[in-house]
C-alpha cells in the first residue's frame, strides 16, 4: 500500500506541472523516474515514448500508465495514470470556469505567452534527449531523414509512418544486425 501510495503522490506531483503535453515532459520525467529513483532507465522512457505515442491518449498519462504497471502490474498503471490526471483535471474544471471571463485580460495574456516560452524549451530539451537516444547510428540516421522528408511532403497518416518505421527497423536488425 505504501508503495502505491507513492507512486500516486509522485505522479500527482508531476501531473501538477505537466505543461505543454508529453514531449515538453520527457526532461521532468527522465530526471525523477531515471536519474532521481531509478524506476526506468533511459531506454525503457524512449520506448514508453514510442509507444505512448503510438497509442490513443496524451503521451504524459500513456507513459505513467506503463511506469506505474512496471512497478506494481495493472494496480500500479492505474494508481499512476490517477495521480497523473488528478491536478490537471482539477486546474481544467477551475480554469474552464473562469476563462471566458479572464481571458482577455493582458495580464493572462501575457502570463499564457510565457508559459509558451517554456514549453517552447522542454520540447527542445525534450527533442535533444530524444535524437540522443535515437540517432544511434547511420541506418537510423537514415531513417530519421526519410521519415522527416515524408512527413513534410506528403500527407501519410503518422500512425503509417510509425508502423513503417518499426517494420524497416525489425528488417533491419534481421538483416544487418543491430550495430
Amino acid at each position: 500500500m505504501k508503495d502505491l501510495l507513492e507512486l500516486f503522490f509522485v505522479f500527482m506531483k508531476i501531473g501538477s506541472v505537466a505543461f505543454g503535453g508529453g514531449y515538453a515532459m520527457l526532461p521532468i520525467l527522465q530526471k525523477e523516474f531515471v536519474e532521481k529513483r531509478h524506476w526506468v532507465n533511459d531506454q525503457e522512457l524512449v520506448d514508453y515514448f514510442a509507444v505512448g505515442q503510438c497509442t490513443p491518449g496524451v503521451i504524459a498519462v500513456n507513459v505513467s500508465t506503463f511506469i506505474g504497471h512496471k512497478r506494481k502490474g495493472v494496480i500500479g498503471g492505474i494508481v499512476a495514470t490517477l495521480g497523473f490526471v488528478v491536478i490537471p483535471i482539477i486546474l481544467l474544471l477551475v480554469i474552464a470556469a473562469f476563462l471566458n471571463h479572464f481571458s482577455e485580460y493582458s495580464l493572462v495574456k501575457n502570463a499564457f505567452a510565457g508559459i509558451r516560452v517554456v514549453v517552447c524549451i522542454l520540447i527542445l530539451n525534450a527533442i535533444e534527449r530524444l535524437w540522443k537516444k535515437s540517432i544511434v547510428n547511420k541506418k537510423a540516421l537514415v531513417l530519421f531523414g526519410i521519415i522527416f522528408l515524408l512527413t513534410i511532403f506528403t500527407s501519410i497518416s503518422p500512425a503509417i509512418l510509425v508502423i513503417c518505421a518499426a517494420i524497416v527497423g525489425m528488417i533491419i536488425c534481421q538483416v544487418g544486425g543491430n550495430e
